[in-house]
């Protein structure tokens, strides 16, 4: 298989078959927080793609070339933790000065991408040996994380398309917030279920 075709694979299989909301649960708190309008989706979206797959490089990196070779692969936990937490930092700067809107609209969601877990589990889902025992390359742990990313933005907006929808719904009082949010999460999760099977 050529490096295109892995390539595509792997675009699939993050964003589709084994999408981290979805299939893996990973990352839910701003998943159900922020999927309620879609521009604010949108932009926590971007956010986590570019944190995912700058953390995916950054980690790759650090665990490749320092905590492998020095024998210190019991702190690649901490390390990458740091390494987010840093490239949070950068971003929640720039949207600050550059959207306060949508910094305002993110609220406490965008610091909590520090300890979202999608994040943290994208880089040691690239350290985790693979099933012929090899991990991913530089390339491919930076891919992983991007289209990762793609996968988290792609079921955040959807999720808000629906919700928006939904919010002009005579539903009754007990379906609205929360509830009606973790019914639309599993009915999505089931859905996205189908794509297990699916031979690539």
């Amino acid at each position: 298989m050529n490096t295109l075709s892995q390539i595509l694979v792997l675009a699939i299989s993050a964003i589709f078959i084994q999408n981290l909301v979805l299939s893996r649960f990973l990352g839910l708190c701003p998943y159900l927080g922020v999927s309620t309008k879609m521009d604010s989706a949108f932009g926590m979206g971007m956010a986590v793609i570019f944190v995912m797959t700058m953390s995916s490089a950054f980690c790759s990196l650090i665990y490749k070339y320092l905590l492998v070779p020095y024998n210190l692969t019991y702190l690649s936990t901490l390390a990458f933790i740091l390494t987010i937490a840093a490239l949070v930092q950068f971003v929640e700067m720039f949207i600050l000065k550059n959207a306060p809107s949508l910094y305002k609209a993110l609220g406490v969601y965008l610091p909590l991408i520090t300890t979202n877990c999608a994040v943290l589990g994208v880089a040691i889902i690239n350290i985790t040996p693979l099933p012929d025992g090899s991990t991913y390359n530089f390339l491919f742990a930076t891919l992983n994380g991007f289209f990762s990313g793609v996968g988290f933005t792609f079921v955040l907006l959807v999720m808000a398309a629906i919700r928006e929808r939904l919010a002009l719904v005579d539903l009754p009082k007990s379906m609205h917030g929360f509830a009606h949010g973790m019914i639309l999460a599993g009915t999505m999760a089931l859905a996205f279920s189908g794509f297990v099977g699916l031979k690539i």
